[in-house]
């Protein structure tokens, strides 16, 4: 396909309600968007970052300046046959998935468009509805924690994720277990622990957790594989998880029983896949994780979360449990059975509310094609 523009753009987005883990509470989201147009189509990427270096080494200024200088310019140079073309065209650039993934997941949109399908169909989904959990940040208070849980589980939610950290953990689980026996509760520590708290986290056993998530280093497997094989609950692991290589590696040493995908974190819809396809081929369940997305993001999670094996409610969820006005026509909604029905029209499903991009940008940059030769 022949690239016509690229165009970069960062828009705030205030959060309806803090969101706080263990490294730090998210208010306000700086959202870069990438809008690539090809023949008349234009597809939309959203990059994940952060805008701290903290859950990953990327920010928000790191994957702007990596798109403009580098990535964007070998895109627009490029005639990419399809979205899987994306990744070798990128190698070049060691690193920065999240910026990587924004683009790639743009020529997916765009791949899908042309092909009159959408985007679920076109990799290979199967489900025409999928099963949503919703993560809760840590809160000034357990009660506060209580009434958020029961207002999510009357929204139908099928399953409760629980940010954790040393002192907000056992006594939590136990008052939400307490209240409510038979949920579906899970947590996530995003590398809150280290091994020394082994015992502690083998606790964790005591409240039928469907998952505790990253418990350890964010780029560990040798350490999970240790605590593993002292707890029941399944250890899933998230940030560890770069690529398919690092899915079997993990699979292999046992350090886990379940992954998380995120589309930014492997780089997009080809790492996705293929890292989806290495854990079914060991039995190994997947789910969708979440990064504060807009409906962008949000509409590329809900595409992914239809492959074969996301046996597990992701952390898609609602537009308006983040955002008082979402990006995108219509905004993303859950049943009243907690799941979300998938759009089956061309590309995303879901229209991107241009008037309201536009308003919301603080930044805009249109990217050129780059001159590679002597380039290695």
């Amino acid at each position: 396909m022949r690239i016509d523009g690229i165009i970069l753009r960062e828009v705030h987005m205030p959060l309806v309600r803090p969101f706080q883990t263990s490294f730090g509470i998210t208010r306000n989201r700086r959202i870069l968007l990438v809008e690539v147009r090809s023949e008349g189509l234009t597809g939309w990427g959203e990059c994940t970052a952060g805008e701290r270096p903290h859950f990953s080494s990327e920010s928000t200024d790191t994957a702007w300046q990596v798109i403009v200088d580098e990535l964007g310019p070998i895109l627009a140079g490029a005639h990419p046959d399809h979205g899987g073309s994306c990744p070798k065209l990128f190698d070049i650039v060691r690193g920065h998935p999240m910026a990587k993934a924004a683009l790639e997941n743009a020529i997916w949109d765009i791949e899908a468009q042309r092909e009159g399908t959408s985007l679920s169909r076109l990799i290979g989904g199967v489900r025409e509805k999928i099963p949503c959990g919703v993560s809760l940040g840590i809160q000034k208070s357990i009660p506060e924690l209580m009434d958020i849980i029961e207002r999510e589980l009357a929204a139908g939610y099928q399953r409760i994720k629980l940010k954790c950290k040393p002192g907000w953990d056992t006594e939590v689980f136990e008052k939400v277990r307490n209240q409510w026996p038979d949920i579906m509760l899970s947590c996530d520590a995003n590398s809150a622990y280290k091994l020394r708290d082994a015992d502690h986290l083998a606790g964790f056993d005591n409240f039928d957790l469907l998952m505790v998530e990253q418990p350890l280093w964010h780029d560990d497997f040798y350490y999970h594989s240790m605590l593993q094989k002292r707890m029941a609950t399944p250890i899933c692991l998230d940030e560890s998880i770069r690529n398919r290589r690092d899915a079997l590696a993990a699979i292999e040493m046992e350090s886990c029983r379940i992954i998380n995908i995120k589309l930014g974190r492997v780089g997009g819809f080809s790492e996705a896949i293929a890292v989806h396809n290495a854990a079914q081929e060991k039995g190994i369940p997947v789910w969708c994780g979440g990064m504060l997305e807009s409906g962008i993001g949000r509409s590329h999670n809900i595409a992914l979360s239809t492959l074969e094996n996301f046996r597990l409610p992701g952390d898609v969820s609602a537009s308006a449990r983040y955002w008082t006005e979402d990006i995108i026509e219509p905004e993303v909604t859950v049943t009243s059975e907690g799941e979300i029905i998938i759009p089956d029209s061309p590309g995303r499903g879901y229209e991107v509310r241009t008037d309201l991009v536009d308003k919301l940008t603080v930044r805009k940059e249109e990217i050129r094609a780059l001159e590679l030769v002597g380039r290695n």
